[in-house]
């Protein structure tokens, strides 16, 4: 059940971040929050990460259900541990954030992108809070998964 409440927690500050950004952002386009480092600049993301995979829409959207549908698996098939707490707060965050940008491909047809770095000379490409859930959630499970002992891998334990 807490699962299901951080998971709408985190689908909401998404999605009112966004409105936000459509609201105040998107006739300004761009404002300076740090010189030279961090600026808010309103984007329309039509593909995936970065920008790539331009129109693909539908793809988006069923490889969003694919994974919903594997998460919701998961969840049903273990129970809550204390072993497994990592991997399910990865889980939500992956799920989370794989909401908030379909959301937006429902409603508006693309992603809202406004959180823009420029990191050591780099332009970073603009993302969104939903973005941030999805990788910081994949390098936690992959992290969780790398680390994990043989017993929670399903292995003997010696």
């Amino acid at each position: 059940m807490l699962n299901i409440l951080i998971f709408v927690l985190l689908v909401a500050v998404d999605q009112i971040t966004k409105f936000f950004a459509v609201d105040r952002l998107k006739e300004l386009v761009s404002v300076r929050i740090i010189e030279g480092f961090f600026s808010l600049t309103y984007v329309e993301n039509r593909g995936a990460a970065f920008g790539m995979l331009q129109g693909g829409k539908w793809i988006f959207l069923a490889i969003t259900a694919v994974v919903l549908v594997l998460i919701i698996i998961y969840y049903a098939k273990h129970k809550r541990t204390k072993e497994n707490l990592w991997l399910r707060i990865a889980l939500t965050m992956v799920a989370a954030g794989a909401v908030g940008n379909a959301a937006d491909r429902l409603i508006r047809g693309f992603v809202v992108d406004f959180f823009d770095f420029n990191i050591f000379g780099y332009d970073f490409p603009v993302f969104n809070f939903a973005d941030i859930l999805v990788v910081v959630g994949t390098i936690l499970l992959a992290g969780g998964i790398i680390f994990m002992d043989d017993k929670q891998k399903g292995g003997e334990e010696e």
